[in-house]
């Protein structure tokens, strides 16, 4: 055998292995929802959040499921949900009235934390870096990307005064909660006019902006999420109006202390995917409305392992629970 033939042979052996490593597991909910919030606990406690005003948790691990439709709140779309319990989560609402609430009874009831009623407002997503210290981002109003603070796990918001500038039709998409992402600093993922990662510390905000080689210059188009992990930033995205197309899915950054060198994968995810999130080592899952696809060399190469929909992805914050959550009320514990 030639060395060309091994070297191939090796490629799909490798690869192989790698498809039948994951195993995905439809949970079946047989609800209308549209699912794009999701925040998993531990390895038993895990919140969705979606349409009408429709929020679940699970105590089990996602096998089962207890629903609610947030009274008062019926026509809202609940796009982010941060849980530190199954007691205790907040949640935000997309569009006109833009609100943040907030549960410490597993839902029992629900307190308005934030409200605008100003049709300029949209709330794309939100994280916390821990438990009291939280963002949420919102749309530009007035050339500046909306970006909330709350130093008291939600109880009170206020607006940063240094936000960072948004470029002329440049928006962020809440698509999944994860074009913004809190750790040991903020980070933004951008599309529309154009696509770019701003990033800054937590405290006394100062962005810096690196333009990224996706494909943008319409609504449909840019960078969608983000994910850390093992000294990496991979970026998914896309066009969410084109979903077969492969051109500018996926962007790798390796982090060298606080400067990124970025590049494009040797071979990205099957399609537009909305979120991305990192698993272990050099695992990270991705997926969208064409499929979700792992990559298990930091980024670099991509298999698409499911052709369902679905619109987020997340590992559990203290433990190994995979879930995704999608279109149609369609939720699934992922198995590595």
């Amino acid at each position: 055998m030639g060395i060309k033939k091994y070297i191939l042979l090796v490629v799909l052996l490798s690869a192989g292995i790698c498809l039948k490593a994951q195993k995905i597991t439809p949970i079946e909910q047989n609800r209308p929802n549209s699912f794009r919030g999701l925040s998993v606990v531990n390895d038993n406690i895990a919140w969705v959040s979606g349409t009408a005003g429709t929020i679940g948790v699970t105590r089990d691990g996602g096998f089962t499921w207890t629903w609610q439709q947030v009274k008062g709140f019926e026509k809202c779309d609940f796009r982010d949900i941060e849980a530190f319990s199954d007691t205790e989560a907040i949640v935000i609402s997309s569009g006109s009235p833009a609100y943040i609430l907030k549960t410490t009874d597993g839902g029992t009831s629900w307190t308005i934390k934030y409200q605008k009623t100003d049709t300029a407002y949209f709330l794309d997503a939100m994280d916390f870096s821990d438990k009291q210290h939280g963002f949420v981002l919102g749309d530009p109003i007035n050339n500046k990307f909306l970006l909330l603070q709350t130093l008291d796990g939600g109880e009170t918001w206020s607006t940063v005064v240094n936000a960072p500038l948004a470029l002329k039709n440049e928006a962020a998409f809440a698509a999944s909660g994860t074009c913004l992402r809190v750790t040991n600093k903020i980070t933004i993922v951008t599309g529309g006019s154009n696509s770019r990662i701003l990033t800054s510390p937590l405290i006394n905000q100062m962005w810096t902006a690196t333009s990224l080689p996706l494909t943008d210059g319409t609504a449909s188009r840019g960078a969608f999420s983000v994910a850390f992990g093992n000294g990496r930033a991979i970026i998914v995205g896309g066009n969410y109006a084109k979903d077969q197309h492969t051109d500018s899915v996926a962007y790798l950054f390796r982090i060298n202390h606080t400067s990124y060198t970025g590049s494009t994968p040797a071979s990205g995810p099957a399609g537009y995917q909305s979120c991305v999130e990192y698993i272990k080592g050099n695992t990270f899952l991705s997926t969208g409305t064409p499929g979700t696809n792992v990559s298990t060399d930091g980024g670099n190469t991509w298999h698409k392992i499911d052709s369902d929909s679905y619109n987020v992805c997340k590992k559990a914050k203290n433990g190994s629970l995979v879930l995704m959550a999608g279109d149609k009320g369609k939720l699934a514990i992922v198995k590595f």
